[in-house]
């Protein structure tokens, strides 16, 4: 039975309101934080991703599709290189290579270069205003610091992170080591603030592990000792972590909670892997300096020395599976090549005296904490170095262990865990599993106030912060004292963080109190005037003075009505009640108080706050007269602090605007860059993927005439002249137009040829879906036209009686009627016509834009939709800019 067009009409329009309403349906919002595992030649980044479809916890690849990038920096020829990019010019330009960027923050000048010169880095060091260090470049004016240098790693790490989830992410937690004291945790965050992240946390690399080893673990049964001991690139430690679990109320239930808490850990921060090295290549520069006859030391030249570690790195790693290796540089040093071998017994021996040392840490951690070896349920490894076998070896006979314990990715495990903690800190993303941690600081510290007739070790002028302090904490010290005095930090004793010279490491000034007592001086003090100080010891580890108040406590007898006793409120306080008043200081290491502020509060026995405010019941006592109480007041007079600088300092507010302008400056450039040499790639790749088409596609005599397609390959001559002529170092503007002023030619060309198949298969695709709409239109029509009869034939009949037709009918036809609705929606499009394969093609080419811009949408690069065809799979090569 045939439909009317009006019915088909209105049909069609519904179905099409349906399914446009479909696909406005609202996504989820997404969010992502990542996790930064900085270390001294490498860096990892993770992202904790909610994004449908993505794996919630995955570490981000770079451009080169690796899962680890180096921490380099380089600049040349007026442009800046990170990670990979710069990699490619260490054995050219060493000078121009900056590494090691981590261990250049917060540390004091002597001590960089001295570390710098023993590895034979050339780049070129300055001593900055701060006693801190900085990296001039290209033998110019332009020096850049620490920080700087820093934040250009961090900046490069977050854009990794950016591109991975496909969303911006700028909340992060950066792991540190242990031994990083509080100039090198400030500097770190400072240079993450110029890069534009939010640092939710630093946290240390132990407790990074320990999350990522406990958080699929079950302690219900028991707790259990576990030592993590990392060797990386530059340093070595163990950490002592207590693992164990207790019963919580979750949703009335009682659930077992898992958690840690570090108890010690210890460290030798200039033991690592390039220890090692630094061994290797001291034997092959002796070896080539015999070889070489002339009496020169290779290690004079920076090129050569650069070449030299590269090939000991590879030839150190060929050694932990191969008892012999050899190593091959070609023309080392004034042509010539160097070629040698070394066994796993001579490297082993030219270490001798590392293998006793890298013991050091993990003995430490046991013989502090009192544990013997037995009630340590398992020493985990982690970092790069302890692939060594015979610094296995070393471990296994300490412990008296046949096997070590290696649950955990030597390379991954800190950033992973640090991800854990990441999503724990931010707002909007919540963990299934729950593994709570404690962590402490590294190091003990001092705090001493100073001041005009503040007696040394009296009154609480100096008290301790002991080591392992929890994080974070508050810390609260009152002492008596009424004038203006200064605060100092400091170390703990011996153990200091690397290259400190001195234990103090902040100063504060803090002023006000003198003003404050002479203003009260002529009251009648009812106890001594004290300062109330408010440290924090952060969640990153960073200690530091955040507030300070005068406390005054003043006692008066002062004229108050009477009361009437017989109407007064039954709850009235007892006399001499006292009230401490004043706004508390609710915000966590905020900021420094810079002015006076005095707060008034007072209690009497009836509980009056001041004899201005009066109760409805005080003031129908006023009859009866007045009489004197003695009243306590309590001032709080918030004090001024002001910081001094010591040792490698903070950047300043002028330093740090001027230095964020400059990163700004750079990383706009390198987007330029970046963008200019895509568009020339893309002008190249479109030219040569074009001509081949022209050649290859018979198909497009069809649609253009010989002097259109002989025309156009003209113009593509000129171009590709031009290209490699005069547009060598044209800027990405000009690159642009001219592959628009060929897609203008071409893009009508390949339109028409791609509508010779195109077109006759959606007409065929509209015809099946009209015809398989008229079918569901009839279906619907039967479908009206039954439940009509039925419900007329119902009407016939009396409610006592059986029923014409059921609700069970209606609802299955109704069911059977919507399969086919939604049976239409799954006729595929058809597939393009297939065109012969051509090589050379770029995913600039015309006849893929679309798939394209889906693909780069995706931010995929090697992959296609479904949608594209053989050449234009073929036409996407991975390209990158040769150095």
């Amino acid at each position: 039975m045939s439909s009317s067009p009006i019915f088909f009409r209105s049909g069609l329009l519904l179905l099409l309101s349906i399914l446009f309403l479909l696909t406005l349906a609202p996504t989820p919002s997404q969010s992502a934080v990542s996790s930064i595992d900085l270390g001294a030649e490498w860096i990892k980044v993770a992202v904790v991703n909610l994004k449908p479809g993505q794996t919630p916890i995955s570490i981000a690849i770079n451009e080169m599709s690796k899962r680890k990038s180096p921490v380099l920096v380089a600049f040349q020829n007026g442009n800046r290189l990170i990670g990979e990019e710069a990699a490619g010019l260490t054995a050219r330009y060493p000078d121009r290579v900056i590494s090691h960027v981590r261990d250049l923050v917060g540390k004091p000048f002597d001590y960089v270069k001295s570390y710098i010169e023993s590895m034979y880095l050339p780049f070129q060091l300055v001593d900055d205003s701060r006693g801190g260090v900085g990296v001039r470049i290209e033998d110019g004016d332009v020096a850049y610091s620490a920080e700087e240098l820093a934040a250009m790693v961090l900046g490069f790490a977050v854009e990794l992170a950016t591109v991975h989830s496909k969303g911006r992410v700028k909340d992060v937690v950066i792991t540190v080591p242990a031994y990083f004291g509080q100039a090198e945790r400030k500097g770190l965050i400072q240079a993450a603030e110029l890069a534009g992240i939010n640092v939710l946390s630093l946290v240390n690399e132990h407790s990074g592990a320990a999350l990522q080893y406990g958080i699929d673990k079950d302690f219900s049964n028991g707790s259990r000792n576990v030592v993590f001991y990392d060797m990386g690139a530059s340093s070595t430690y163990a950490a002592l972590v207590h693992f164990s679990a207790y019963n919580a109320k979750e949703y009335g239930k009682s659930v077992s909670v898992n958690q840690f808490q570090v108890k010690d850990v210890r460290w030798d921060p200039q033991l690592g892997g390039q220890t090692m090295e630094s061994r290797l290549v001291e034997h092959f520069a002796d070896e080539f300096n015999k070889q070489l006859g002339t009496g020169f030391d290779v290690r004079k030249s920076p090129k050569a020395m650069a070449k030299l570690k590269k090939q000991v790195k590879r030839t150190k790693e060929i050694l932990s599976a191969n008892t012999m290796a050899p190593i091959s540089v070609e023309s080392l040093y004034d042509d010539r090549d160097f070629r040698s071998t070394i066994t796993r017994e001579k490297f082993e021996e030219l270490c001798e005296d590392l293998w006793e040392k890298s013991l050091a840490p993990l003995k430490q951690v046991l013989e502090h904490s009192g544990l013997k070896v037995e009630d340590v349920y398992a020493v985990e490894l982690i970092g790069g170095a302890t692939r060594v076998p015979r610094l296995q070896a070393t471990l296994q006979e300490f412990l008296g262990r046949e096997d070590l314990d290696k649950h955990l990715d030597a390379d991954e495990a800190t950033v992973l865990g640090a991800s854990l903690h990441a999503a724990n800190l931010s707002d909007g993303i919540k963990l299934n599993r729950k593994l709570g941690m404690v962590d402490g600081s590294s190091y003990g510290y001092v705090i001493e106030f100073n001041g005009p007739d503040l007696l040394k070790d009296e009154n609480g002028s100096k008290f301790v912060v002991g080591r392992m302090k929890k994080v974070p904490s508050k810390i609260f010290k009152p002492f008596s004292h009424n004038k203006d005095f200064e605060v100092s930090l400091a170390y703990e004793g011996d153990l200091l963080p690397p290259g400190v010279a001195s234990p103090v490491f902040a100063q504060y000034s803090v002023s006000g109190l003198t003003d404050a007592s002479e203003k009260y001086a002529s009251r009648n003090l009812s106890s001594p005037i004290k300062a109330n100080m408010q440290f924090s010891l952060s969640r990153s580890g960073v200690l530091s003075l955040d507030r300070a108040d005068a406390v005054i406590e003043i006692s008066e007898w002062v004229e108050v009505p009477k009361k009437n006793l017989t109407v007064e409120n039954s709850a009235s306080g007892s006399p001499n009640i006292s009230a401490e008043g004043g706004p508390k200081n609710t915000s966590e290491g905020g900021p420094k108080n810079t002015s006076e502020e005095s707060i008034d509060s007072q209690q009497t026995d009836g509980g009056s706050s001041n004899t201005s405010n009066t109760s409805v019941n005080e003031q129908s006592a006023t009859d009866l007269g007045t009489e004197k109480k003695l009243k306590k007041r309590t001032f709080r007079v918030p004090l001024k602090i002001v910081e001094k600088a010591v040792g490698p300092g903070m950047l300043s507010k002028e330093a740090f605007l001027e230095a964020k302008a400059r990163l700004e400056a750079l990383d706009k450039k390198d987007a330029e860059r970046k963008r200019t040499a895509e568009l020339k790639n893309s002008l190249e790749g479109y030219i040569y993927a074009t001509k081949e088409k022209l050649e290859a596609l018979k198909e497009l005599e069809k649609i253009s005439s010989n002097q259109e397609r002989q025309s156009f390959i003209e113009k593509l001559d000129e171009v590709q002249e031009w290209l490699y002529m005069d547009g060598e170092d044209a800027s990405a503007t000009q690159f642009q137009e001219k592959l628009d002023l060929l897609k203008a030619i071409g893009d009508p060309i390949f339109f028409r040829f791609n509508e010779l198949t195109a077109r006759p298969a959606a007409c065929e695709h509209a015809r099946r879906y009209l015809s398989e709409l008229q079918q569901v239109l009839r279906d619907a029509e039967k479908l009206r036209k039954w439940l009509d009869e039925k419900e007329a034939e119902q009407k016939k009949i009396s409610s006592s009686s059986k029923p014409a037709f059921t609700s069970e009918e209606v609802y299955e036809k109704i069911l059977d009627l919507q399969d086919e609705v939604a049976s239409i929606n799954k006729i595929p499009k058809p597939k393009p016509k297939l065109e012969k394969p051509v090589k050379n093609d770029t995913d600039s080419s015309s006849s893929s834009e679309e798939t394209n811009t889906t693909s780069s949408e995706d931010g995929q690069t090697s992959e296609m939709s479904d949608s594209s065809t053989p050449e234009e799979a073929d036409s996407e090569p991975d390209v990158h800019d040769e150095l």
